[in-house]
């Protein structure tokens, strides 16, 4: 059984909990264990990491230092989340400066820090640890027919492509191949979603949002799947405001998670699927997949 450990962020225990809920059940499935770091603190990251970033490195330090200690992988399912703690290590290894400030940081809390904790994503576990063989092993009801674009986004791959290409990513789609669904070609798959932009750029935020629908849909896809809480909650609650500026997009956006677990026999309910906006249930009953 490979054990790793779980950092889950805050979108995770928020507006992702959908991600959660999933992940959990797929990672349970392929006999993978998690173990939640304890006493775990935000990230640092967004707004905080452009305000004061030496701040937003001892959060996200704080929990490497915290992980370290376990002597175990820390998996990071967010995109902020994963980008952030990488970005950490990065700039402690690199500029001594922020690495003997954070230092001071870590002595106060009792803690030490020397760089040998790996933050890694789910798509890199599944497709390096567990493998694509254990993956098509564990499908049970195949999503035969199932058109998806894979939507990465742009932070899990820039500016650390550790696991992935770092303009076309191919992991997920990997992945959702195993489940016997039809993987579209998806020039945008790392486009920016707009991120907080629909907050402080309203426009610009939606003119994204649809920009990454409409492709989809002249895809030909049916559904977009998505790696990131944030990606995931705007092409998914702002597609009607969306719709309306820039012309009508309609287009469920599920965690690729929440697919795999369809595909090992999990129902929509235990993956999460009623807490869309955009309703799943329609597509996925075309495929007989939305049972409760």
């Amino acid at each position: 059984m490979k054990r790793y450990l779980y950092y889950p962020g805050c979108s995770l225990r928020g507006t992702g909990k959908a991600y959660e809920e999933s992940l959990l059940a797929v990672f349970k499935a392929l006999d993978i264990e998690l173990e939640e770091l304890d006493d775990w603190n935000c990230c640092g990251a967004t707004a905080y990491m452009s305000i004061d970033e030496v701040n937003a490195f001892a959060l996200a330090g704080r929990n490497l230092a915290l992980a370290e200690k376990k002597k175990l992988d820390l998996m990071a399912p967010c995109s902020a989340c994963y980008l952030v703690l990488n970005k950490a290590q990065h700039y402690i290894k690199e500029y001594p400066k922020v690495a003997q400030t954070l230092e001071h940081g870590f002595k106060a809390a009792g803690l030490t820090y020397t760089g040998t904790v790996k933050v890694r994503h789910p798509l890199d576990i599944l497709i390096n640890d567990i493998g694509i063989e254990q993956i098509k092993a564990r499908v049970k009801k195949p999503l035969t027919g199932l058109k998806i674009a894979p939507y990465y986004g742009c932070q899990i791959v820039r500016p650390y492509a550790t696991f992935d290409q770092m303009y076309y990513p191919v992991t997920m789609d990997k992945l959702l191949r195993a489940t016997g669904a039809e993987v579209v070609d998806y020039p945008l798959k790392t486009r920016c979603c707009g991120g907080s932009q629909k907050g402080t750029l309203p426009e610009v935020g939606l003119s994204l949002i649809h920009i990454l629908l409409k492709e989809a849909g002249r895809r030909n896809a049916q559904v977009v799947a998505t790696i990131c809480p944030l990606c995931q909650f705007n092409l998914d609650a702002f597609q009607e405001e969306a719709g309306k500026k820039y012309g009508e997009v309609s287009m469920p956006v599920v965690y690729f998670t929440q697919l795999l677990g369809l595909a090992f026999g999990f129902s929509a309910k235990e993956l999460g699927l009623e807490r869309n906006i955009v309703p799943a249930k329609e597509v996925l009953a075309k495929f007989e997949l939305a049972a409760a």
